[in-house]
Order: C-alpha cells, then sequence, then structure tokens
C-alpha cells in the first residue's frame, strides 16, 4: 500500500509535470511544430535519430541548466546571443564526441549535428523556461523536451527505416520480395509520415 501511495505523490510533484510536459503534452514537434529540419534529414535511419536524439537531449539538458544558473548574469540585450554561446558550446561536445567515438554515424548525419544549434528547440525552452526557473526544474524540463523529441525520431526512423530500406539497424527485416519506398527514404517521406 505504501508504495501505491508513494507513486500517486510522485505524479503530483512540480519536479515529474515538468518532465512529463516535454514528453507528452507540448511535445516540441508535434505541439509546437519545432526542430523539423532534422526531422526530415536524419531519421531515414534509425542509427541516426538515436544519435541525433541523444544529442539534442544532452544540449537541452544541459544548455537549460548553464541559462538558468546563469539567467541573473545574463543582460536582457544580450540573452539571444548569450543562449545560441551556451548551446554552441554543448553542441560542439556532441559533435567532437560522435567524430571521436562513433565516426561512421557522424560521417552521415554530416551538417546536421552543427545545426543542432539553430534548433528551435533549444532556443524556445531556454527563452520560455529555463530563464524563469531554478536549474532543477529547467534541466528536468530539457530533459523532458529531449526525451519526446528522441521518442519521436525513433519513431519516425523506425517506419522510415524498415518501410524505405527493409532494415532495421543495418539487419534485413522485410521478406525478400519486398520493393523498397524509396520515396520514405528522402525529404517527402518524412514529411508524408510527420503529417
Amino acid at each position: 500500500m505504501a508504495k501505491k501511495g508513494f507513486k500517486r505523490s510522485i505524479r503530483h510533484t512540480k519536479w515529474f509535470k515538468v518532465l512529463t510536459a516535454g514528453v507528452w503534452q507540448d511535445h516540441p514537434t508535434f505541439c509546437m511544430i519545432l526542430g523539423i529540419c532534422s526531422v526530415l534529414a536524419i531519421t531515414n535511419r534509425l542509427d541516426n535519430a538515436l544519435a541525433m536524439g541523444m544529442g539534442v537531449t544532452f544540449c537541452t539538458v544541459f544548455s537549460s541548466l548553464f541559462v538558468s544558473v546563469f539567467r541573473n548574469v545574463i543582460p536582457g540585450r544580450v540573452r539571444m546571443l548569450a543562449y545560441m554561446t551556451i548551446i554552441a558550446t554543448f553542441v560542439i561536445c556532441v559533435d567532437r564526441f560522435l567524430k571521436a567515438y562513433f565516426p561512421p554515424i557522424s560521417e552521415a548525419m554530416g551538417p546536421y549535428v552543427g545545426l543542432i544549434i539553430t534548433n528551435c528547440i533549444l532556443m524556445g525552452r531556454a527563452e520560455a523556461f529555463a530563464i524563469k526557473n531554478g536549474p532543477v526544474l529547467s534541466s528536468l524540463d530539457g530533459l523532458g523536451c529531449g526525451i519526446g523529441y528522441t521518442f519521436m525520431l525513433v519513431l519516425m526512423a523506425i517506419v522510415r527505416e524498415t518501410i524505405g530500406f527493409g532494415t532495421l539497424l543495418g539487419h534485413k527485416v522485410m521478406p525478400h520480395n519486398w520493393t523498397n519506398w524509396v520515396v520514405m527514404t528522402r525529404a517527402p517521406g518524412a514529411f508524408f509520415l510527420l503529417s
């Protein structure tokens, strides 16, 4: 009985509500139509989608944390420039990590890792939430948005890779007589699936 009461109490905490808001209620792509560029570009393969999702999640969590920590120091006139600098720092970390430890994925994703800097999800969370809240809540908000974004990328990539290439993580999953839907490997396939 104590565990049931504990679960109920966790669901009603502000931390839990902030974390789950980005996953369900305020989903970055479905509800706010943010981050579409990378959705179109990299969801044709599951490994690319996982790498992008984890990279965006990492950058969102830590940029929200740092914006929140420095919110009283950042002048209002240059706050967007400060956000971009903070975000760029973490994007460069992700880019260097992928180049060092996962060169094939880094090469396949090309310039799209660097475009995380301009991703409206990160800027939006910094401006709408992190600048007004403490570090813990801001990190949880970034984590929730990152998880929601990664979940959407993974779902789209599973469908696109399976139908477009007949594979999943490079392993053949469709019958040998399957005809690949080439349109699903291109940007229009992502548009069709997203709509």
